[in-house]
């Protein structure tokens, strides 16, 4: 050690201790110490986000891989099977951004494309019928098969990321003023029952109802405030049309019965329950 620095001697045991050191990774050419954590961070992606294509296969495939739009993964009506198992495709690597979202809000995150897996099902969406003295819609139903496979890559995105239930949304829950999908007939319920998504319990529903009539009419500004404490979006504003436009997304999610945009009894018991149940 003769004739050599202090700072030096100094900085050769330093390293040579660190080499052991727990956090230390060795990347080659450098080493990273990652022993220390900054807690303001999350992960990239916290949102599994349901989609339909309002098409055919060929023309989402199509759509899905053109210039303007993206999903993560397409899941045809009628998957086909090589080796008995299902297929489907994966158009972007889930690590990377699709344009799935479009303008989009949940839970306090605008930009839900850089914070969400998209997966888009193939479903013609919906057609438009007599109603009373206006016009209705009649959304078309998912197939079995479809719905089965969902549930396993569901699952799995889930898990990789660490999703709570409540951030498995449908496109209409983060966009409700442009975007039905994926409509009344998706089975949300199923899937809560695998660990996909949330679902009220419907005793505690019962119990919010407080001996109402479901369709007993409620006021609609404790109803909204409910919804945007539940995550979805409220502005100053926003005309009677657009609020009922939330409401209706909140009923097509939680009470696929009647989604006709009415602040009633059973509507606000349910976002109650969820509230309840999922500590927001």
């Amino acid at each position: 050690m003769k004739g050599m620095r202090w700072p030096l001697v100094w900085a050769v045991v330093f390293l040579a201790g660190c080499a052991g050191k727990p956090g230390l990774v060795d990347r080659g050419s450098y080493r990273v110490d990652v022993s220390r954590q900054a807690p303001s961070a999350f992960p990239r992606i916290n949102t599994l986000v349901i989609h339909y294509t309002a098409g055919d296969f060929d023309s989402s495939l199509a759509t899905l891989t053109g210039p303007d739009v993206s999903a993560h993964y397409l899941i045809p009506a009628q998957p086909p099977r090589v080796g008995g198992k299902p297929v489907i495709w994966q158009l972007v690597p889930e690590g990377q951004l699709a344009w799935h979202a479009g303008v989009s809000y949940w839970r306090g995150y605008t930009h839900l494309n850089s914070t969400s897996v998209g997966i888009e099902l193939e479903n013609s969406c919906w057609h438009p019928v007599a109603a009373g003295l206006g016009t209705g819609k009649r959304f078309a139903p998912f197939s079995a098969p479809q719905i089965a496979v969902l549930k396993t890559l569901a699952r799995e995105i889930i898990a990789r990321y660490h999703i709570p239930p409540q951030n498995v949304v449908a496109h209409a829950d983060i966009a409700p003023q442009r975007k039905d999908d994926p409509g009344p007939l998706f089975p949300w319920q199923q899937l809560a029952r695998q660990g996909i998504g949330a679902w009220p319990d419907p005793q505690r529903v019962q119990f919010y109802l407080q001996g109402r009539a479901r369709n007993a009419a409620v006021d609609s500004q404790p109803l909204l405030a409910l919804l945007a404490r539940y995550g979805y979006q409220l502005a100053p504003g926003m005309t009677d049309a657009q609020q009922r436009r939330v409401i209706t997304a909140f009923q097509m999610h939680f009470r696929p019965a009647r989604y006709d945009g009415e602040a009633d009894a059973e509507t606000q018991a349910i976002a109650e329950a969820l509230l309840e149940k999922y500590r927001q």
